[in-house]
């Protein structure tokens, strides 16, 4: 199956990509019963499976958020395990419905791919972890440096970019697989594992020692994550964005999870738009004017998610930083329901 995938994505093309969405995703969706989404194998806080295969993390949430917008039922939705070669030709194809799998938000894949970002989930930058017995302080350390690292995403251009305008040799050793580029790491084959510091906090945890590892400083490139969806589809479109959106408008209005019943009587116009006592928002996404209401109450804010599976009280243990609101020194920033 992985060789099929893979061998499509070269003869895909816009037309094709927007032809799998022209039937309407939504509706493909509402008569199935289901959202097919496509996440990572493995990434602890973003999405991972427990034993029992329980996913949890922030891109299975949003996944979630989307099931609760369309079905009011966060357990509409199934889980696609997807590597990094193989995630937009099966969201192309249509083997999912949509992609909500730590990707970087670039110009190519906005264009050439046939392919739509529906917003930023988390701002992330690439980083390098390293072993404290190294002792490197600074990226701008590493000449002639070994870095594992994995194929098919952006890293290996950033770490090519970056090694070369600081004049410094180096050497990549790539992976198809994230656990293959982990276990490499910790078996010593290379010295640096380099990819979105997120994933580094992430994959410093499956180490068998964590705590002799050390992420340096630098961040040496722009990564904002975000789900994905097929060009040519504006209706699915809209409501994968504005599923997003609803989270971080929630969360600058302090509605929760635990407030958004008593929210429901506030007479703030904002949160009485945003959770359908007022006006009607949910027709302009061929949805009922519960949708936000929804998504807050089963899913949680953007902080609410944010806290529970990457924040400081986590094994992560990630400050909110640039993903803190706007208003709080952040980048998260939503337009407003109206």
């Amino acid at each position: 199956m992985k060789k099929a995938i893979v061998s499509v994505v070269v003869g895909v093309t816009l037309g094709v990509a927007a032809t799998a969405a022209s039937a309407g995703t939504l509706d493909d969706v509402k008569a199935k019963g289901f959202i097919q989404c496509g996440v990572n194998p493995g990434l602890p806080g973003f999405s991972n499976p427990d034993d029992k295969g329980n996913w949890t993390g922030i891109d299975v949430d949003v996944c979630r958020a989307v099931a609760a917008a369309v079905f009011g039922d966060t357990t509409k939705v199934k889980f696609t395990p997807l590597s990094a070669k193989e995630r937009f030709t099966a969201l192309q194809t249509g083997e999912i419905d949509m992609l909500s799998r730590n990707s970087t938000w670039t110009m190519s894949r906005d264009t050439s791919l046939g392919l739509n970002f529906t917003g930023i989930t988390y701002y992330d930058g690439q980083g390098f972890m390293v072993r404290k017995s190294l002792g490197v302080t600074s990226a701008l350390e590493l000449s002639g440096a070994s870095v594992c690292t994995q194929t098919g995403t952006t890293t290996e251009l950033n770490i090519a970019d970056f090694f070369r305008s600081n004049n410094m040799p180096y050497e990549i050793v790539a992976f198809e697989k994230n656990d293959e580029v982990v276990q490499a790491y910790d078996a010593g084959r290379c010295d640096v594992h380099s990819t979105d510091a997120s994933g580094l906090h992430a994959e410093r945890l499956k180490l068998t020692n964590p705590g002799d590892h050390v992420i340096l400083p630098e961040i040496i490139s722009k990564e904002p994550l975000g789900p994905v969806v097929r060009q040519g589809d504006d209706g699915w479109f809209n409501v994968v964005k504005w599923t997003l959106f609803a989270m971080v408008n929630a969360e600058e209005l302090g509605v929760t999870s635990k407030n958004v019943d008593e929210m429901k009587a506030s007479e703030n116009p904002e949160i009485k738009r945003l959770l359908g006592t007022e006006g009607a928002f949910g027709e302009g996404i061929a949805l009922g004017n519960d949708w936000a209401y929804n998504i807050v109450k089963m899913v949680g804010n953007y902080g609410e998610i944010f806290d529970a599976n990457v924040g400081p009280d986590t094994p992560l243990g990630i400050s909110r930083g640039l993903n803190a609101l706007w208003k709080n020194g952040g980048l998260q920033y939503a337009p407003p329901v109206r």
